[in-house]
């Protein structure tokens, strides 16, 4: 028995990041790209894409946090990060 194939739509041409996020969230992959034809690859040097933010927090605050960051012989960055990062966790978490 021959199974039938589906006529994809063309994927349209987007104008930036943005409005190409959006209509993924929209729009399911399935009725443009035939994934069954998809190849599983790795990008071993593919690292996250960071931003720069500002945040605000109390001189005593950022404080501690240094005085921790340089007991635990790291940037205090890198400390606030891991920080977040296990917040995000537990929150989604539960």
């Amino acid at each position: 028995m021959k199974k039938k194939l589906k006529k994809l739509k063309k994927i349209p041409t987007f104008k930036n990041e943005d409005e190409e996020r959006e209509f993924w969230a929209t729009h399911d992959s399935t009725d443009y790209i035939d994934w069954s034809k998809a190849r599983h690859v790795i990008f071993p040097n593919l690292q996250l894409t960071k931003k720069p933010i500002s945040l605000r927090v109390t001189t005593s605050l950022l404080a501690r946090v240094k005085m921790i960051a340089n007991k635990k012989d790291m940037p205090y960055q890198t400390l606030m990060k891991q920080y977040i990062e296990q917040g995000v966790k537990q929150d989604f978490a539960s």
